[in-house]
């Protein structure tokens, strides 16, 4: 039997930020005393990370929250590259699923998310009933139990492959780190997904359910109302702010005041529950306008972008965070600040802001 003993951390990214991915990933093992070396090829959109001592694995895997990396979409510990035969591929994969130990809860065929690996979509498809049927053969597929880790065969070509695991609550839930986000008919533009998959992804289950009917939210940068939208159509009371026009469609829900105005100098009148803001201006101005908010009692919790500059993408992530956790921790409560590079973002990441009850 092939020998797999993990060895490395396998991240999925958007094509063209390797970069900053790397970097991450680079950064946050670091903070967990584990030192290591990155393969980061431009515009191939997965990283690979190796421990400099390899039992420094183990450590990754114990303490290495998903959740803290920016700009990876999944996070999957592999063991060593596998080269497969075209005409026998089940039995080296089959052992290499034995050799990473215990049972799976699911098998995802998986490629990078590129044009090029795009054409391997089709043959992942059709080779993944005939290795599931080899694995459940063997007794290494138990779906009915979502507690365990999920087995992941990522492929460069047909034939060469890293077969790997992720942790359910750990790891993205979505094939290949991307949720299929249908875009909704009565949304007045595509931004609406930036800011659903936000809630998606981003918020836990009991900071989703603040967005509920009754709650009141500003969206600052409203036009043409994609945001607001998503708000709306949870029932919640929504202030519009931009100088440009928002959706017809949206205003005759009852649920939506426009108001014609710069969202840096806007207030409320009274506090909100949500600050919303999709603006395109530098991030500092922007991380700046959020604190005030914050400072000021305005709001309870954010969701916001900032639009990245071409380089120092990263470092520009670290500054925003240092400054947001430096003028909050000034308020006297504990909050939550998320950093993504969402599916649906390009140049830019999604932060959200909420108050840690305890």
């Amino acid at each position: 039997m092939t020998h797999l003993s993990m060895s490395g951390l396998l991240l999925y990214c958007r094509a063209g930020f390797e970069k900053e991915c790397a970097q991450d990933i680079t950064h946050s093992a670091e903070e967990l005393g584990v030192s290591g070396w990155c393969k980061a090829v431009p515009d191939s959109a997965f990283v690979l990370f190796y421990p400099v001592e390899p039992s420094d694995l183990s450590i990754l895997r114990k303490r290495l929250n998903f959740s803290d990396l920016c700009f990876a979409r999944q996070m999957v510990f592999i063991g060593g590259q596998l080269q497969l035969s075209a005409s026998n591929r089940l039995p080296p994969l089959v052992d290499a699923a034995k050799a990473l130990g215990g049972s799976f809860s699911c098998l995802w065929l998986e490629t990078a998310d590129t044009n090029e690996a795009k054409e391997l979509s089709g043959f992942c498809r059709k080779f993944e009933p005939h290795l599931k049927k080899s694995l459940e053969q063997e007794g290494l597929l138990k779906t009915g139990n979502s507690r365990l880790p999920r087995l992941h065969v990522f492929f460069l070509d047909s034939t060469v492959c890293f077969a790997g695991t992720s942790q359910p609550g750990n790891s993205s839930n979505w094939p290949m780190g991307i949720p299929r986000l249908k875009m909704p008919r009565e949304a007045p533009s595509r931004s609406t997904l930036k800011l659903a998959e936000a809630i998606l992804e981003i918020l836990s289950e009991e900071e989703r359910a603040q967005l509920r009917p009754g709650r009141r939210a500003v969206d600052l940068g409203a036009s043409p109302g994609g945001w607001t939208w998503q708000l709306a159509n949870r029932g919640m009371k929504v202030t519009a702010v931009d100088n440009g026009p928002i959706d017809s469609a949206l205003m005759e829900s009852g649920l939506v005041e426009h108001l014609r105005a710069d969202g840096f100098t806007f207030r409320p009148r009274h506090p909100v529950d949500w600050l919303v803001c999709d603006m395109v201006e530098k991030p500092a101005r922007i991380v700046d306008l959020v604190a005030r908010w914050f400072e000021r009692g305005d709001c309870r919790a954010a969701i916001f972008n900032l639009k990245l500059p071409m380089k120092r993408r990263f470092e520009e992530v670290l500054l925003s965070r240092a400054i947001l956790r430096e003028r909050l921790s000034r308020l006297g409560i504990t909050w939550k600040i998320s950093a993504q590079h969402l599916y649906h973002d390009r140049e830019e990441i999604t932060l959200a802001i909420t108050p840690q009850t305890h």
